[in-house]
């Protein structure tokens, strides 16, 4: 297999697990809930690897185990209302999906009235600098979804997590835009290096 076109976002989660635990394993596992195997939550279920395994370079199977880390996390978002007065798992959950990247991605997780993650898009690509966000694609989104709230997020590239001028105006044109449809905007993070900075924590929203 060709490492460079390796890309775990289109391997099912039983698929995922095999490359990690092995295929009897994965299927013993298959139901259980990634926030109870990766210890997020109690009565975590240990295994053991048995044969038939199959084989994986190292960065795949790192890969893989990204991939289910951030399925883990979205489960819990779904799952359970997000807490904006302490959004550790929104930050690690960003962090793993635009951390690294080399383009400017923009990315918007629609929540429910309860603050539950119904979606995360991945709303708009960009160059190594900037991205285009358009505001009418924004609410057209969170109209499909029937959002309540929305968190955006992008990364800089170039590892700064401080937020821009353009982030700034960026930001309150789509709280304005969100605002007519009866759509809170909650928090805009910026994903560098390795920090997230959150515009809700900092009092820019």
């Amino acid at each position: 297999m060709n490492t460079q076109n390796f890309e775990a976002q289109r391997f099912s989660t039983p698929d995922l697990l095999s490359m990690l635990i092995g295929c009897d394993e994965a299927k013993i596992h298959s139901n259980t809930p990634l926030s109870v195997l990766f210890g997020m939550r109690a009565n975590r279920h240990d295994g053991v690897v048995r044969e038939n395994t199959p084989t994986y370079t190292p960065k795949e199977t790192l890969l893989a185990a990204k991939e289910l880390v951030m399925r883990a996390i979205e489960e819990e978002l779904t799952e359970t209302p997000i807490s904006f007065h302490s959004p550790k798992e929104v930050k690690s959950y960003v962090k793993l999906l635009l951390g690294g990247r080399q383009q400017e991605v923009f990315v918007a997780l629609f929540l429910d009235a309860q603050h539950r993650l119904i979606a995360a898009d991945e709303l708009f690509h960009g160059t190594l600098t900037q991205t285009s966000v358009y505001p009418r694609e924004v609410v057209k989104r969170a109209l499909s979804h029937n959002a309540a709230a929305v968190i955006f997020s992008h990364n800089h590239p170039s590892g700064m997590e401080s937020p821009s001028q353009a982030d700034r105006l960026l930001t309150n044109a789509l709280k304005d835009a969100l605002r007519l449809v009866d759509v809170r905007v909650i928090d805009h993070l910026i994903v560098g290096e390795t920090q997230v900075l959150s515009f809700a924590e900092t009092g820019e929203i």
